[in-house]
């Protein structure tokens, strides 16, 4: 399974790198006026049910772009057919494709790919997680002052009711950097890599995360909630750092507004 999320990761991600500068419609999803979706964004989900169908006609999906199927079904592919489409519509190099393996309702593998640095990340459940085949270790950054954060806004900012930018204002202050690529799925990764030492937010859907979880995870890092719980990716919010750096920022996500 996990070589077919490859396979169906990288054609999607080349069809993405090679249709930047084509697109020809762009919709709004309904009732997000930021949220916007391209054929560009169904052609390549298309692709990767294709494969997936092919080989697993019997498996669930649940997809960005064309909704999901019973949780009761034994196997589940969480797909995100392109993790950073604002990004990719205005021409800036930083999407990607990523894919997940739910079984019994447990992640067991996932797939991100960038097709613009040409860097697969991939994991299975107790097995590690690799860039490039490269086992994967998260930082050991162990003071705040001394790390790089990573976050992400939702697209109802004005009104949503968990504070994201009172909390950037609050990680602002108390790290070295913080950044805003644009993509969950990279930002995940990159924690799992050692690039970021954490990351937060506060309205991701599974397909966003599902993979990402599971390298920061394997690579010895921590996910929870806001309040240190063990991660559930049908909930929307999430923390996810090296580990050592994970309590100093439960302690800011739960300072006063």
């Amino acid at each position: 399974m996990l070589d077919i999320a490859i396979q169906a990761a990288q054609e999607a991600g080349h069809f993405l790198k090679e249709s930047v500068g084509k697109v020809k419609n762009v919709e709004m999803k309904k009732g997000e006026e930021r949220n916007l979706v391209s054929e560009i964004d169904k052609g390549s989900e298309a692709k990767i049910i294709k494969m997936i169908k092919g080989h697993f006609p019997s498996h669930g999906i649940l997809a960005e772009e064309s909704g999901g199927s019973s949780l009761t079904e034994e196997y589940r592919w969480i797909i995100d057919p392109l993790d950073g489409t604002t990004n990719f519509l205005h021409g800036v190099p930083i999407y990607c494709v990523t894919i997940a393996i739910e079984h019994r309702g447990i992640v067991i593998a996932g797939v991100t790919y960038d097709p613009n640095l040409d860097e697969l990340f991939t994991a299975e459940k107790g097995g590690g997680a690799y860039l490039n085949g490269n086992k994967l270790k998260v930082s050991r950054a162990s003071e705040m002052i001394n790390s790089l954060f990573v976050t992400g806004f939702p697209y109802d900012i004005e009104n949503n009711p968990d504070h994201p930018a009172e909390h950037f204002a609050n990680f602002l202050t108390a790290t070295q950097g913080l950044r805003r690529l644009g993509s969950a799925a990279l930002d995940l990764a990159y924690v799992a890599c050692g690039r970021f030492d954490g990351f937060w937010e506060v309205a991701l859907n599974p397909w966003d995360m599902a993979a990402g979880v599971l390298f920061v995870n394997e690579a010895g890092g921590k996910v929870t909630d806001f309040k240190g719980s063990p991660m559930n990716i049908y909930r929307k919010l999430i923390l996810a750092t090296n580990g050592l750096l994970h309590q100093a920022a439960l302690n800011i996500l739960a300072k006063p507004y």
